[in-house]
């Protein structure tokens, strides 16, 4: 029996791992903190072969502690469903040999300034940056290089929209640039963030994602998400929607562009999640690149529209098969995330829908704490639906968005 390790198994797309990889018959370890274990569910503790401990936060610690227990468990594929980690995990499977990507550019697939460097070197169509310290310097480098405002304010190092603003003149550079360097370290691992921030020229368009798995340098795109975000300052993300509902021409420019981006940042054998904005016209540019599974369960939209399983593609690729990348059905599946209007205290979540072809999944109960929707932590649940084609899944789910409603007090009586 082949065995895996999973670097990290408390996000959703851990879940989906560990899944798969008992349909494929292979025993599945993780690693992750002690004190983190032990928040895990029954559900997730019973999917795991075993565990090994390590310190995130100590990069060449953590490399040496898992090399050292892969060794002595004979592993032979690795994987890992957090992005903060994507870079050892690389590391990880070059320092055993096991299929990989290319380790001279494993910061570079989360670094966003070392993203940006590697996709300009490559001439990867994506936004101008430039990059400083603090908010004077960024202030003369932006005017240096001439990028007009609306500009992109964003920490080089975080996720889930934390931090990013969308700065409409020179005066809020000072305050966008607090927003961004806010966090110095993630969560819950510890793992210090470079906190350099980073200023791009303001990209028009729709926003997509491409999911793809990577074998042996072969690239396979398994779908295209439409994507779904708020629109004042912060871009926090609202939904998603497999496939998305797009011409030919667009399609082939976003697939083409996430395919230069691939190649540009060394991806091999495993996954990819690329973050692209593209205008009416066919013009595509990278936002963002990951070496990791999708969050947001877009791994369950894809498996739900096209009978893919993009987590078992994954071990797949990982463990040196051949992955399963056939879709097996052309429906639509969208989830939509239900956020509060303001921070406060929840109430109550109003009208929420019911049906066969509804899944609602509640995170806060009445009394919790709620944040305002600035970025994805702020968000009090979601609802996937499923249709036959694209714009009747959109459709659905902007019938369902309008329905319910999120009651928040600001204080609590």
């Amino acid at each position: 029996m082949k065995k895996i390790l999973l670097i990290e198994a408390n996000v959703a797309a851990g879940q989906e791992l560990l899944d798969a990889a008992a349909g494929l018959g292979v025993q599945a370890y993780v690693a992750t903190h002690k004190e983190l274990y032990e928040q895990y569910g029954t559900e997730l503790r019973e999917a795991i072969s075993g565990t090994v401990f390590t310190d995130f936060s100590r990069p060449d610690q953590a490399l040496a502690d898992l090399a050292a227990f892969c060794r002595a468990y004979a592993i032979d594929g690795v994987v890992t469903s957090w992005e903060f980690l994507s870079p050892l995990a690389i590391r990880l499977a070059d320092e055993l040999g096991l299929p990989g990507h290319a380790v001279e550019l494993a910061d570079a697939c989360r670094n966003k300034r070392l993203m940006s460097e590697v996709l300009a070197a490559h001439g990867v169509p994506a936004p101008r940056t430039v990059a400083a310290a603090d908010h004077t310097e960024l202030a003369l480098l932006i005017s240096e290089a001439g990028i007009a405002y609306p500009l992109v304010v964003k920490p080089a190092e975080n996720a889930g929209s934390i931090g990013v603003s969308v700065v409409r003149c020179a005066e809020d550079l000072p305050a966008a640039a607090r927003l961004a360097q806010e966090q110095t370290h993630e969560f819950p691992h510890g793992i210090a963030l470079d906190t350099t921030l980073l200023a791009q020229e303001y990209v028009g368009g729709d926003e997509y994602s491409v999911e793809t798995v990577i074998s042996q340098g072969v690239v396979h795109h398994l779908a295209v998400t439409e994507k779904f975000t708020t629109q004042g300052s912060s871009r926090a993300e609202l939904g998603h929607t497999v496939p998305a509902d797009l011409t030919d021409d667009i399609r082939q420019a976003v697939l083409a562009t996430a395919e230069q981006a691939v190649r540009a940042l060394g991806l091999r054998n495993g996954i990819a999640h690329t973050e692209i904005k593209a205008d009416a016209h066919g013009t595509a540019k990278i936002i963002e690149i990951g070496a990791r599974p999708p969050g947001d369960h877009i791994m369950r939209l894809v498996s739900e529209a096209l009978g893919i399983s993009e987590a078992r593609a994954y071990l797949q690729t990982a463990l040196g098969e051949q992955p399963d990348v056939t879709p097996l059905r052309t429906e639509a599946a969208a989830i939509r995330f239900l956020t509060a209007p303001q921070a406060g205290t929840l109430r109550w979540i109003h009208n929420l829908p019911e049906g066969e072809e509804v899944t609602t999944s509640v995170y806060t109960m009445p009394g919790d704490k709620v944040g305002a929707p600035q970025d994805n932590i702020g968000r009090v649940g979601h609802v996937i639906l499923r249709a036959a084609t694209a714009q009747e899944a959109n459709k659905a789910a902007l019938e369902m968005t309008n329905t319910v409603s999120v009651e928040v007090a600001t204080s609590w009586r």
